[in-house]
C-alpha cells in the first residue's frame, strides 16, 4: 500500500514537472545556488575534517579536551562528547552524520546513538547569526536570545530524552577507547575521507535542489490550498525562514514560527538525516517526533522571551 501511494505521488510529481517547467528551472536554480554559494563553503570542510578525525582514530584529542565536562552534563561517553561538538556548531546534519560515523567505527553504542541522534542534529551558530538575525530579522539585538533558545533548548530537552535511552544506567560508556589505534598518515586516508565527503555533499544538495523544486511548484500553482500554504516553510529550513520573514505574520509570530522552524530542521533535513543513518539501525520516526517536540518547546521560550522581557 506505501508503495503504492508513493508510486501515485511520484508519477503525479513527474507531470506536474512536465507542466510547469519554468517553476522545475526557477526552484532547481534557487536551490543549487543556495547548495553551491553557502552550504558547499560552510559544510564541506567541517565534514572532509570529521572523517580525518574519526578514520585516523585522533576524536580524543578533542573529546580529551572537552569530554570530561559533557560527560558530566550529557551523560555520555568520552566519544559520544565529540558528536555534540560537532551537531551543535557544525549545522544539519553533520550530528546525524557523525553519529552514524560513531557507531559504524564502534565508538559507541547503538543506544548511546539515539540518544546523541536525540538533541545533537542543530543549525550552526554562523547560521543563526549571518541568515536568521542579521538578514532574515534584522535586529542585532535579537542575536544573544536566539542563540541561547536555539542552542540551549536542544540540551534542555536532553535531560527527558536520556530517560528513554539510559535505561537505567547512571551514564553510556564508549565501546573502544579511541587513541590506543595505530593510525598511518597516508594519501589513501586523505583520499578516503575527501570522495566520503563528496557523497555526503552531494547527497545534501541533491535534497535541498529536490525540496527546492517542490516549494516553487506549490508557490506557482494557479491555485492556494490554505492548509499547504501555511505547510509550506516547513519544506526547506533556509527557503522556510524566508517565506516566514517575507509573511504578514505579526513580528512575534514570525520570530517564534522562525524559531521553531530552525530548530526542527524542515522536511529537508530531515530527509537528509535519513540519508546519513541508513547504514545504521537507527530509526528517522523517534528522531523526527523529537525535533518535533523540541520545536513546540522553542517557540513557547521564544514567546516567553518576547513578552516577558
Amino acid at each position: 500500500m506505501k508503495r503504492n501511494l508513493a508510486g501515485i505521488g511520484i508519477v503525479i510529481l513527474f507531470a506536474i514537472m512536465l507542466i510547469s517547467p519554468k517553476a522545475v528551472f526557477n526552484g532547481a536554480s534557487e536551490g543549487l545556488l543556495l547548495w553551491f554559494q553557502i552550504i558547499l563553503p560552510t559544510l564541506f570542510p567541517f565534514i572532509i575534517i570529521t572523517n580525518l578525525l574519526v578514520c585516523t582514530d585522533s576524536i580524543h584529542y578533542i573529546s580529551g579536551a572537552v569530554g570530561a565536562v559533557l560527560k558530566k552534563i550529557f551523560k555520555v561517553s568520552d566519544n559520544g562528547s565529540f558528536a555534540i561538538i560537532t551537531g551543535f556548531l557544525c549545522g544539519y546534519p553533520m550530528g546525524a552524520k557523525v553519529t552514524a560515523d560513531l557507531i559504524g567505527s564502534s565508538y559507541v553504542s547503538e543506544d548511546e546513538g539515539r540518544y546523541l541522534l536525540s538533541f545533537c542534529n542543530n543549525t550552526s551558530p554562523v547560521f543563526i547569526l549571518n541568515f536568521i538575525v542579521w538578514k532574515t530579522l534584522g535586529k542585532e539585538e535579537l542575536i544573544a536570545p536566539s542563540l541561547l533558545i536555539l542552542l540551549g533548548t536542544p540540551m534542555l530537552m536532553s535531560f527527558f530524552f536520556r530517560r528513554f535511552y539510559l535505561k537505567g544506567r547512571k551514564q553510556f560508556s564508549g565501546l573502544k577507547e579511541a587513541g590506543h589505534t595505530k593510525a598511518n598518515w597516508n594519501f589513501k586516508i586523505v583520499d578516503t575521507c575527501i570522495m566520503d565527503s563528496f557523497e555526503t555533499i552531494t547527497k545534501v544538495g541533491g535534497y535541498i535542489i529536490l525540496f527546492s523544486v517542490i516549494l516553487e511548484l506549490v508557490r506557482s500553482a494557479p491555485f492556494e490550498f490554505p492548509f499547504i500554504t501555511y505547510l509550506l516553510p516547513t519544506l526547506e529550513v533556509t527557503n522556510g525562514i524566508a517565506l516566514l520573514g517575507k509573511s504578514a505574520l505579526p513580528f512575534d509570530m514570525q520570530y517564534c514560527a522562525i524559531l521553531a522552524l530552525t530548530s526542527f530542521g524542515g522536511i529537508c533535513a530531515v530527509a537528509q538525516t535519513q540519508c546519513m543513518i541508513q547504514k545504521t539501525s537507527l530509526s528517522i520516526l523517534p528522531y523526527t517526533l523529537e525535533k518535533l517536540a523540541t520545536a513546540v518547546v522553542t517557540s513557547l521560550i521564544a514567546f516567553l522571551y518576547l513578552h516577558f522581557t
